[in-house]
């Protein structure tokens, strides 16, 4: 290569790459978010989807409200466990449990501040045979699931 077109070669790959590093991936490529719901009641646990390969992405439930990113593309099983047991009874009424500490002493409850207001889901949710199954296309879609006793 000539002496004189050596500069402007070299200018051109940095601009090139300098352009280049701006196209990367702004986001989730595919979102699936919506709402968990048992008797009319949101819902607060986890919701994992789990292709049809056996991978899986997950999410937490948070006052009934979840979004998934990039879970696998295809028919998913939907797994919907409650968080950290029923700190809600799903039939309504009653307190959560209150942990005890090493010490023996009674620990905090866990307050709607920190695990979110909600139900747990009943426990045939828990396994991926439950029946729940939803198809994940590209790009941004909604999916609510009312469960079922």
């Amino acid at each position: 290569m000539a002496r004189s077109a050596r500069p402007l070669f070299l200018l051109l790959q940095l601009a090139a790459l300098l352009a280049l590093a701006g196209c990367g991936p702004s986001g989730p490529s595919t979102l699936v978010s919506g709402s968990v719901t048992y008797k009319d009641k949101p819902v607060t646990g986890e919701i994992t989807f789990i292709g049809p390969d056996g991978k899986d992405a997950k999410a937490p439930i948070l006052d009934g409200k979840y979004s998934v990113a990039n879970p696998p593309v295809g028919l998913n099983k939907i797994k919907i466990t409650g968080m950290g047991g029923d700190l809600a009874p799903a039939g309504g009424g009653g307190k959560p449990p209150i942990p005890k500490d090493v010490g023996g002493k009674d620990a905090v409850a866990p307050t709607t501040s920190t695990v979110g207001a909600g139900v747990a889901p009943p426990a045939k949710y828990a396994s991926p045979d439950n029946g729940l199954k939803y198809e994940v296309k590209a790009g941004t879609q909604t999916k609510d699931f009312p469960l079922e006793p």
